[in-house]
């Protein structure tokens, strides 16, 4: 009982760094402007790579690797959290994007346009909140809102030689 409450304490703690993190980088991307002296354009490429490699992307791993634990170690294997799982991998998507924002930022100096923040916190809030609302509420969904394809063993070999272990 006490291994679920700290996973579940490390994944909230890590969750909350992690969607703090991709609203802040959204907000810190569109403050890039190629009429800045080279002194502030470097200082805030620095603060936006810095914060990406060394807070968000850490926060992201520890807050799915603590996610998939609490998941086996709670056996949480309802509908409603495969719909979670949809949410968490457009975050994963919105994550990816501001990836490849800030590192085109330091490539192209005063070229890239980085994504307008309203469309990246358009795409990540409802996200964020579509994650959160399914964790809290827990909605009973029929067993058949999955696919037929996914409710069932397809009784097929690993497409592999080797047999995991």
């Amino acid at each position: 009982m006490e291994l679920i409450v700290g996973l579940k304490a490390l994944h909230i703690t890590a969750l909350v760094l992690w969607c703090a993190g991709l609203l802040a980088l959204a907000l810190m991307l569109q403050a890039h402007h190629p009429w800045h002296s080279q002194a502030d354009y470097g200082r805030l490429r620095r603060l936006t790579h810095y914060s990406y490699i060394r807070l968000v992307t850490p926060a992201a791993v520890v807050a799915i690797a603590a996610g998939t634990a609490l998941a086996f170690a709670r056996g949480v294997f309802e509908p409603w959290f495969f719909l979670k799982l949809a949410a968490v991998g457009l975050l994963v998507c919105v994550h990816a994007w501001l990836g490849v924002a800030v590192s085109k930022i330091g490539e192209t100096t005063g070229r890239h346009v980085p994504p307008k923040a309203w469309l990246v916190l358009g795409v990540a809030l409802p996200a964020m909140a579509a994650a959160l609302l399914l964790v809290l509420a827990k909605p009973a969904l029929p067993g058949d809102a999955l696919p037929e394809v996914l409710q069932s063993p397809r009784y097929r070999s690993l497409p592999v030689d080797e047999t995991p272990i």
